[in-house]
This record gives structure tokens, C-alpha cells and sequence, in this order.
């Protein structure tokens, strides 16, 4: 845990100053003179983290790629001197991730590549979400999908809310397979990992001499999309300056190129996502309201793990199946302690934490079953937890359908005393009303696509 701490730690200094962080995964065998070893080569600022077995981390901070794989090559070469076997995966911040979570992921699953003795290999480019990798069991996830069905083939401009981690992505890759544009290109790009000053160009495209560098003519990503989708990432995190760019191009269907003139139609349908209260940054000034309706078209507000819980152990299951067809191995079964603890753990980092947990469990297991003890500590301690806690009943059952029942009684009371008005609603209920959104979509309250309704535009 202190390591993962540090780690999040060092990568605010990318993130704010662009400087590189280096992570790698290490499987180290053999004689047990490396790890004493590995700790005396290790510069004074980098960090080795025991992930217990074979299993190591080393935080390597403003290294660059090339830097990092100099020094891990020597690490290599010295195991080798000492007869043991060092393998490593290495992933840079903030190229093939911006979080602990998407490092980790990135690192391991390089070090799942590195099969052979002394092997080094560099993260591969991020995987792209896929519509059919997902698992479908909660009610809430149900009716999510069911509205992606019944909004995928209008171009209403979509905003999809959720915390970080729980699937935006692939639900806004389901609106466009399921949609008529699914023959056209599906654009994505993340706004929060590409600093302000290079997003206008990413997203507009430039003509050649417009600033340093620009030497030739480049497209952005929204005439790439053309007769497709584009899928704007953290939407949340775009500078006033360029949502106000935005905004034209949503409202009059066209851009400029950067230093250019020429007005260029596109005809794209755009799905943006944040996991900020964007109501919130709204009033404080920090997101245009006007963009915000316009990106509002409909809204699908996506539940976090924690508020799904029977989703969790099948999600697991098929993270186990990938995981181990990536290693080439047997499927190996999840243990009902791994089950318990699973579902009692809360899920800070949603799904992508979920899937390291497991990432982690099918490499450390070695008898064919994922038990408690494979899994991180944190998660083995709120299963620990769950097993002196009274076990589910028919009472417990029943007083959670009456509190949902008051608590839709509430919500409909509310918005009928104001007209439907979402917005008015969820302060006189002393929420936001991104979760009054959530909460109506979970108790079935939320209007089909296109009702008539007073107030809010959805």
C-alpha cells in the first residue's frame, strides 16, 4: 500500500510538469541475493515494492523510456552473474498511463509477454474497450444498456457520467456498434492526457507552418470520424478556451483547422464522458453552461462497482478467463473466500481495479484456485471483515425494498411538486442532480428517450 501510495504520489509530477515515471514489473527467480541486489543498485529516489512470491514493482521516477530500459537491461545482465532469473515489464507515465491503476495494468500485462529467461518487454499500446467485453447482471446495468439500445441509432449527442474506472468507454463503444454510423470510424481521445495547447490540434487537425514543428498538413480526430463517432474522453478537464471551440463545432457542425481559414463539414455524432459533477463545475465557473446542454443531448449516469455488487464475482470470473488465455495457462477456479472477499471490498477504482486484483491473483495462485490470500491486502481485509458480519437474510431483503420504496415515493413526490424539473428536484432533495439521474435510472423512474417532459433538457 505504501508503494501504490508513492507511486500515485510521483505521478502528479507528470501530470503537472510532463516529466516521466518509469514502473516495472519484475519476476525474479533464483538465488535470493538479486533482491538484496536489486536493492543496492536502485537509485536513492527510486522505490521497490514486494508483491509477495516472485512478484516485485520498482518505481523508477523521471526516467525515460529509453533510460528505463538502459537500466533494467543492467539489472538484467546482474542477475544473470548471480545465477538468477530476472524478468520485467515496464510501462512510462504519462504515455502508457496517467494513474497507479492504468501503470500497474500496463507493466504486468507487458510482463505476462516477457516468457523467456531475462526477457525485457515495453508496454504495448492501451488496449481499446470492445462492446462485447463486457458482463451484464445488475438490474441498473441492465436498463444502462437497454437506453444505449433505444438511443444508438439517433445522433442526439450523448454524455455519459461515472466515476473513474467503471466502463465509460465501452458503454460509448456499445452506442456506436449498435448504432447505423457502426460501419464508420469510432474516433477516441482522452482531453485530460494531452496538454491544452496540442488537444485544438488533435482535435481540429493544423495546416502545415502553423506553429514549431507543423510541417506538413495534419488531420484532427474530428474529420477522422467522419460519418462515425468520436468519443471525447474526460470532457470535464478541456480549458475554457477550447470548450468555447467546441461549442461551434457542436452547434454549427464544422472546423477550422489550426492556423488555417477553410471551414471543413463533419458529420459525426459525439459521445463525451467526465466523471466530475459538471453541474458543479458549471456554477463555479470552471465549464460552460452552454456546452454543457449541448453535450447533454441524454445522459447516462453509470453506477460504480460498489452499488453493483452481484456483478462483481462474474466480472471477476471473466477477467480470469482473459487473463489466463493471455498466459497460455488453465483457467484456474475462484475460491468462495476470493468470492466473499471480492464482493466486500468497495471498489475505490472500479472495474480497472478489479481487473489488477485478478491480474495479480492469477499469476500469484499455483494450485489451480484463486483463494482470499491471492488478493491484494486491502481487498483480503473487507473479506475478513464480511465473515463476522451477520450473513444475508430474508429480513435484510425486505428492509432494503422498503428503503428503495420510500426513497422512490420521494424522488416522484419531488418531481411532481416541481414539474419534472431535475435540477430544482435534486436540491430540494439535497443531492446533485447527476445523482438524481442515477438514482431514478436505478429505481426505473428515468423517461424514455425523447418524452415530453418540463424543465431540464435530459
Amino acid at each position: 500500500d505504501n508503494f501504490d501510495a508513492r507511486v500515485e504520489a510521483e505521478l502528479k509530477h507528470p501530470n503537472r510538469y510532463r516529466n516521466r515515471v518509469a514502473l516495472a514489473a519484475l519476476r525474479i527467480t533464483g538465488d535470493y541475493q538479486m533482491i538484496e541486489a536489486l536493492a543496492r543498485s536502485v537509485r536513492p529516489m527510486d522505490l521497490v515494492g514486494d508483491y509477495g512470491g516472485d512478484q516485485f514493482a520498482l518505481l523508477m521516477p523521471r526516467l525515460s523510456r529509453e533510460e528505463a530500459e538502459v537500466a533494467l537491461r543492467k539489472l538484467i545482465d546482474e542477475a544473470r552473474g548471480l545465477h538468477a532469473d530476472v524478468r520485467a515489464g515496464v510501462a512510462i507515465a504519462p504515455d502508457d498511463g496517467r494513474t497507479a491503476d492504468e501503470l500497474f495494468e500496463r507493466a504486468r500485462a507487458a510482463l505476462r509477454q516477457a516468457r523467456t529467461a531475462g526477457a525485457l518487454v515495453v508496454a504495448a499500446p492501451a488496449p481499446t474497450a470492445s462492446a462485447t467485453d463486457v458482463v451484464i447482471e445488475s438490474p441498473a446495468m441492465k436498463r444502462i444498456y437497454g437506453l444505449v439500445d433505444r438511443i444508438a441509432d439517433s445522433n442526439l449527442t450523448v454524455l455519459i457520467l461515472g466515476e473513474t474506472g467503471v466502463g465509460k468507454e465501452i458503454v460509448a463503444e456499445a452506442i456506436h456498434q449498435r448504432s447505423a454510423r457502426r460501419a464508420g470510424p469510432m474516433m477516441k481521445i482522452n482531453c485530460a492526457s494531452i496538454p491544452e495547447n496540442l488537444l485544438e490540434s488533435e482535435l481540429f487537425g493544423h495546416e502545415r507552418g502553423s506553429f514549431t514543428g507543423a510541417d506538413r498538413r495534419k488531420i484532427g480526430f474530428f474529420e477522422a470520424a467522419q460519418n462515425g463517432s468520436i468519443f471525447l474522453d474526460e470532457i470535464g478537464e478541456m480549458q475554457a478556451s477550447l470548450q468555447a471551440k467546441m461549442l461551434r463545432v457542436l452547434e454549427r457542425k464544422v472546423v477550422t483547422r489550426v492556423g488555417g481559414t477553410d471551414e471543413i463539414p463533419v458529420d459525426v455524432r459525439v459521445i463525451a464522458a467526465t466523471h466530475r459533477d459538471v453541474e458543479a463545475e458549471v456554477r463555479a465557473g470552471r465549464f460552460r453552461e452552454d456546452l454543457y446542454f449541448r453535450l447533454a443531448g441524454f445522459t447516462l449516469a453509470v453506477p460504480a462497482l460498489r452499488e453493483r455488487v452481484d456483478e462483481v464475482v462474474p466480472i471477476a470470473e471473466h477477467f480470469v478467463q482473459r487473463v489466463a488465455e493471455e498466459l497460455s495457462q488453465p483457467a484456474p477456479k475462484l475460491g468462495d473466500d476470493a468470492k466473499v472477499a471480492l464482493r466486500a471490498y468497495d471498489w475505490p477504482g472500479n472495474v480497472r481495479e478489479l481487473r489488477n486484483a485478478i491480474e495479480r491473483a492469477v499469476v500469484v495462485q499455483a494450485s489451480g484456485t484463486i483463494t482470499a490470500d491471492d488478493l491484494p491486502e486491502r481487498v483480503r481485509d473487507a473479506g475478513r471483515r464480511a465473515r463476522v458480519t451477520l450473513p444475508e437474510s430474508p429480513l435484510k431483503d425486505q428492509l432494503r425494498d422498503q428503503l428503495a420504496d420510500l426513497e422512490r415515493v420521494a424522488i416522484v413526490e419531488a418531481l411532481e411538486a416541481f414539474g419534472g424539473n431535475q435540477t430544482r428536484t435534486a436540491k430540494r432533495l439535497g443531492i446533485s442532480r447527476r445523482a438524481l439521474i442515477y438514482k431514478m435510472e436505478r429505481l426505473g423512474l428515468k423517461p424514455p428517450p425523447g418524452a415530453t417532459k418540463t424543465g431540464d433538457a435530459e
